[in-house]
């Protein structure tokens, strides 16, 4: 699904040009729930912008489902990801103007889906959303929105999900009930998962660790699935 290859991100700043990745190379099989774990600034989010195409690496090789992302434009990349790329953030990313069946409905009436209404509600009904249809996200709790950014993620059924601290805006008892919805919804679809996180519990969900340190993985380790 994923492969990294010596990828190097150099930003300029005002001291002078900073790398954040300093040659990480990286396979991820199709299926798989991978963990990324390191402390802040080990580039854990930018690893995640460069797999989605959202951040363009200064060097190396990034191809997800077989699929070179340098040769690709950006209007190419925005259709790669509609078709085969969900993302999950931090900071929920919903649009305020929308209530949330037309929030998950967004990218389904982009790829043209005629259904796009009915099958923005059933994910919502998946992630016990079925009452909230008609809200705004004003109206909705933290752990709400984020149910319905992860309802939003998978309606397009991707092969691919990226998770980014999905849980960092939520008290610990939500943050638990987003994740076990996020868990059930890959099991369910047998989508690929690379979660980026601070905590080891909720690492300790995915099969497979990948420590970042400084730009670099540091460790790739493998675990029983809890």
């Amino acid at each position: 699904m994923i492969h990294l290859e010596d990828v190097r991100l150099k930003l300029q700043s005002r001291a002078g040009p900073v790398e954040i990745l300093r040659g990480v190379s990286l396979d991820v099989k199709n299926g798989e729930a991978v963990a990324v774990l390191g402390p802040s600034g080990s580039g854990k989010s930018t690893l995640l912008m460069v797999i989605a195409g959202l951040e363009r690496p200064s060097s190396g090789l990034v191809q997800v489902r077989g699929e070179d992302l340098s040769a690709l434009g950006e209007d190419a990349l925005a259709l790669f990801r509609r078709a085969h790329v969900g993302i999950v953030f931090q900071s929920f990313h919903l649009i305020a103007s929308m209530t949330a069946i037309e929030n998950v409905a967004v990218p389904l009436e982009l790829a043209g889906h005629a259904d796009a209404h009915d099958r923005a509600r059933g994910a919502l009904e998946r992630v016990g959303l079925g009452h909230r249809l008609g809200h705004y996200p004003a109206e909705m709790s933290g752990g709400e929105q984020q149910r319905v950014a992860i309802a939003r993620a998978f309606a397009p059924r991707p092969g691919l999900i990226l998770a980014d601290e999905p849980t960092g805006n939520l008290d610990s008892a939500t943050g638990e009930q987003v994740i076990e919805i996020l868990f059930r919804l890959r099991a369910d679809t047998g989508a690929t998962l690379v979660l980026i996180t601070h905590d080891d519990r909720l690492a300790a969900r995915c099969p497979r660790t990948i420590h970042l340190d400084d730009g670099h993985i540091a460790a790739d380790t493998a675990q029983a699935a809890q």
